[in-house]
């Protein structure tokens, strides 16, 4: 593997409107991020992405962009973002944006001037179709429900929107769009950006003929993603925008679904079109058949499972950038843990499985502190687009009100989305006015003030791991070394060997019993422990119930 800057960082994800305001509005802002610089610094954090800032509308809570070339003013100003840049450097800390080029805003420039004239330039930045007998041009659903095609008034066009309808897609086939999209990336590359997030962007190949497809729903639609899955060239497109992030030698982690199983090495190989990209191998087996109302809970035993194929499918081929959770997901601690885990040592057990991974970790804001899903009390209590969908789904298969509140909370994105808690004071430290989101209530229990002096807490135990992982002594085995799993089949145990220079075992028992394990050799040194105690007989270790540990192998 040829050895890159970002190899051996970790990152961590900013909702910047849930992350800290200043100036009494509810929402969060840029002033906000740069006055918690220290804070990260200190949690150990190399690598910040920042969810995005740019002008936008907020149907779709920022992805939906009006102006690329614009922070909007509910963030601050571009001079607070270079300021942002400049503390961050002084640091040795990194930004990263967001990048959303699969679609725009209804509101961007580009798509009011397309809207006045389908035919015309700017309607060839999008996809115009005309209906088939009164009818859409073919029957997507859209990932946000409903028709992926939405009538343009007074016309017998339509729009493709692979999201919201506000979000139309931009079209890749179109050299003018692509000219504007990468002299965009190049300017805040230029302006000091260290590279991206990208997100959606399987999405930007498309099969132009747009054929139907078999439905797979009583709606007569389809999911959209069938279109994704059977269009092939989406890696000449993605090799083309390679080009442009490695004249900077910019770290990209890209968002991806749907891709085919042979093509890992042409996106995170060596010369792949990608620095990493998210595993989301744990979040892939929450769907449900139907929805977010007949997902099932997860069992560890397949978590597991899927844990280990991902690293295995990986070893040979690049890193995969690791997460528990994120701003489109429910809180780790709460989805991924049973009821009786769902404390601070199974919270903690849960991170060190992650960050003790190959790869590079992305922590999510409050992640760090064991931030758990907020109850809702109603749906009028939900912002998310999507989950709103989901709650009419759930209806509309007959669950009642209650049941269908209950199904779609566990899944809501506004889980993660929640302020941040920084304090047990008024709205948790997050804002001196109204929040835009509701707090939620365990922030007395749960925040960073109260965490950073109990040396026990969550927080001081993440900034153990992610020691861990930069300690000279350990940091060629933990970020290079092989993963190989350990007593794989034994229930509720999670082992797995790092092996370098040294030899180092992680394993974690997920359950309440206890389980008893022989090391392969001596334990030279207990590195880290979520209890005070570690039962060593010899080489046989008893394990109370949700304990990890990461040991130096003789």
């Amino acid at each position: 593997m040829k050895r890159k800057w970002w190899h051996g960082k970790v990152a961590y994800q900013i909702y910047p409107k849930s992350f800290q305001d200043t100036n009494g509005d509810g929402i969060g802002d840029l002033r906000g991020v740069i006055d918690h610089l220290d804070y990260l610094k200190s949690l150990g954090i190399d690598i910040i992405w920042l969810s995005p800032i740019y002008q936008s509308p907020f149907v779709d809570q920022g992805y939906d962009i009006s102006d690329y070339y614009k922070i909007d003013e509910i963030f601050g100003t571009m001079e607070e973002f270079d300021e942002l840049l400049a503390e961050a450097k002084k640091r040795d800390m990194y930004i990263i944006m967001d990048l959303v080029i699969n679609h725009c805003s209804d509101q961007h420039e580009w798509f009011q001037k397309a809207l006045k004239d389908p035919e015309g330039k700017y309607g060839d930045y999008f996809y115009f179709r005309k209906g088939k007998d009164g009818n859409p041009p073919s029957n997507y659903r859209s990932y946000f429900g409903g028709s992926a095609w939405e009538k343009v008034e007074g016309t017998d066009y339509y729009y493709l929107h692979m999201f919201a309808k506000e979000q139309p897609d931009l079209n890749w086939n179109n050299p003018e769009v692509l000219n504007e999209l990468y002299t965009m990336i190049n300017w805040w590359l230029d302006k000091g950006v260290a590279g991206f997030r990208i997100d959606a962007i399987i999405n930007i190949k498309k099969d132009l003929s747009f054929p139907d497809y078999e439905p797979d729903g009583p709606d007569g639609m389809t999911g959209i993603f069938h279109m994704v899955e059977g269009v092939d060239g989406v890696g000449e497109l993605l090799e083309d925008l390679k080009h442009t992030f490695e004249k900077y030698d910019a770290f990209t982690v890209a968002e991806v679904f749907n891709m085919k199983k042979d093509e890992l090495e042409e996106f995170i190989g060596d010369d792949g079109h990608f620095s990493t990209m998210f595993d989301f191998s744990a979040h892939e087996m929450t769907f449900g058949d139907h929805g977010w109302y007949d997902a099932k809970k997860v069992r560890f035993d397949d978590l597991k499972k899927e844990i280990f194929h991902a690293q295995k499918e990986c070893e040979d081929v690049g890193f995969l950038a690791n997460i528990i959770e994120n701003h489109d997901e429910p809180r780790g601690a709460s989805r991924y843990l049973p009821d009786y885990l769902q404390n601070e040592d199974g919270i903690k057990l849960l991170g060190t499985i992650s960050v003790m991974l190959r790869g590079i970790p992305f922590i999510y804001q409050g992640q760090e502190l064991g931030m758990e899903n907020i109850p809702f009390k109603s749906i009028d209590e939900v912002d998310d687009i999507s989950t709103l969908d989901e709650y009419k789904v759930a209806l509309d298969a007959g669950l009642t009100p209650e049941a269908a509140l209950k199904a779609v909370a566990r899944r809501s994105r506004d889980n993660a989305r929640t302020p941040m808690q920084w304090t047990g004071e008024e709205n948790a430290g997050f804002t001196a006015g109204t929040p835009w989101l509701r707090v939620n209530s365990n922030y007395t229990a749960i925040n960073v003030e109260k965490e950073t002096i109990d040396p026990n807490s969550v927080l001081n135990f993440y900034k153990k791991l992610i020691a861990l992982r930069k300690d000279p002594e350990y940091k060629e085995t933990v970020v290079y070394g092989a993963l190989e799993p350990f007593m794989e089949d034994r229930h509720n145990l999670m082992a797995y060997y790092r092996k370098g220079d040294k030899t180092l075992l992680v394993v974690g028992n997920y359950q309440w019993d206890e389980q008893e394990i022989t090391l392969p050799s001596e334990c030279k040194k207990v590195l880290i422990n979520n209890y005070p105690d570690m039962v060593l007989d010899g080489n046989s270790v008893k394990l109370h119930g949700y304990q990890v540990l990461v040991v130096e192998l003789a």
